[in-house]
């Protein structure tokens, strides 16, 4: 009997920010993700309007949001604002929410987006996006096999 075809899952991860919230769109077919537009934040709470519409766009399988850790992985003040914006995600919306340690992934976006374009490229919301389409293919990398 031939093996049913793995379901393609669909996530929004997001980058937490208190000014910034990056978001990107990934799936497990490709275990690849794009950058979306940067949500404005204001004390960590996006326009929760806003959010329901990248929602109801992509119907994510799941999201997932990046948690900001300490490099010898211990926990800082910014790590409990991101489970708390996990929690009102899970909460306001039902959507499944999962947390990925989000270490190192800034520096990375900020390495990928000079190479691409140069300074003009290091924008706060490029860098939130594209840190979110790092954390997304990191989640989806973890959880291919």
């Amino acid at each position: 009997m031939p093996s049913s075809p793995k379901r393609t899952t669909t996530i929004l991860a997001f980058d937490f920010g208190l000014r910034s919230i990056g978001v990107a769109v990934g799936q497990s077919l490709t275990q690849s993700a794009s950058p979306l537009a940067a949500l404005k934040a204001k004390d960590g709470q996006p326009n929760w309007d806003t959010t329901a519409q990248l929602l109801a766009t992509w119907q994510p399988t799941l999201c997932v949001v990046g948690l900001p850790l300490n490099m010898d992985g211990s926990e800082q003040e910014l790590t409990q604002l991101a489970r708390k914006f996990a929690n009102r995600l899970h909460g306001r919306y039902g959507v499944q929410v999962e947390l990925q340690d989000e270490r190192l992934t800034t520096v990375s976006a900020k390495e990928e987006l000079f190479a691409e374009r140069g300074y003009r490229g290091l924008t706060k919301d490029k860098i939130d996006s594209v840190s979110a389409c790092l954390i997304a293919e990191d989640y989806l990398n973890l959880h291919s096999q």
